[in-house]
């Protein structure tokens, strides 16, 4: 089976830099790449469009950054809805037909991840493309990875060209995800530790005489998250639940119990 283009983003490597969308600026503004896409407009448009959340209360937060290019679905909606202007090539990359798209703005609110974008002044609908044109050789780069991926300082995205069943592979290995499954479940655009982002905690610290308490062994009745210890400074956090009633059990006595809808910092608790 031929290899097919995938983009891995693993959220806890991403800190907001945006070198992803500048570097996709670089390669599209004041560049025509045809037959794959226009120009892309200098501002409004964010083919890479990074989502920010803060999870917590504070001094007990974590701010997460995800960012969103095209998913480039297996069974992409845009291309239900518009089968004549929107087509997948054979190494996965969705694409819009520059040419035979033109005028059609109603292309931009087929694709419930809000990833195309609309371009007044060539009249054409426009996405992330994955750098097809750099894949295919096109153009003076000597890259052989979309410009996102190569420009990342953390390593956050990643980008593979495998067959099918080795990213299979990959995916179980890593414990990698789609965003949004419900929309669409298999594509060109994984993520991993999504949880962080589609999850919540539980968060707290532990006094004993008003003192911070170290090593004091915490479980979560209501789940199987493994028990911990608390820290140096007497603090747990509990990560990956969903919205739901939880038990706090401190050396085998209950402690507190916590109903929570997004994550929560539960505050100290004296011994």
């Amino acid at each position: 089976m031929a290899k097919k283009n995938y983009l891995v983003i693993d959220v806890s490597l991403c800190f907001d830099c945006n070198n992803c969308f500048v570097a996709c600026k670089d390669e599209h503004v004041m560049n025509c790449w045809l037959p794959y896409t226009d120009e892309q407009p200098r501002h409004g448009h964010r083919w890479v469009n990074i989502l920010r959340q803060e999870r917590g209360q504070y001094p007990r937060i974590d701010v997460n950054s995800l960012p969103q290019p095209c998913q480039h679905c297996a069974d992409a909606p845009c291309m239900k809805a518009f089968p004549d202007l929107v087509y997948k090539r054979e190494d996965g990359i969705v694409m819009i037909d520059a040419e035979k798209a033109k005028g059609t703005k109603a292309l931009v609110s087929s694709c419930p991840y809000g990833a195309i974008w609309y371009n007044d002044e060539k009249d054409v609908p426009q996405k992330c493309t994955m750098c097809a044109h750099i894949l295919d050789g096109h153009g003076e780069s000597v890259l052989s990875q979309p410009r996102c991926a190569h420009s990342c300082p953390t390593g956050a995205t990643k980008f593979y060209q495998e067959e099918p069943a080795d990213f299979q592979k990959r995916i179980e290995a890593e414990g990698l995800q789609r965003f949004l499954p419900e929309i669409s479940s298999d594509g060109g655009v994984w993520y991993k530790n999504l949880y962080r982002w589609t999850t919540h905690f539980i968060a707290g610290g532990l006094l004993k005489d008003g003192d911070c308490a170290k090593g004091v062994k915490v479980e979560l009745k209501g789940t199987d998250t493994p028990a911990q210890t608390t820290n140096y400074f007497g603090d747990f956090l509990f990560d990956g639940l969903a919205p739901g009633d939880y038990t706090i059990v401190a050396d085998g006595k209950e402690i507190k119990s916590v109903t929570i809808a997004s994550s929560v910092n539960i505050g100290n608790i004296d011994l």
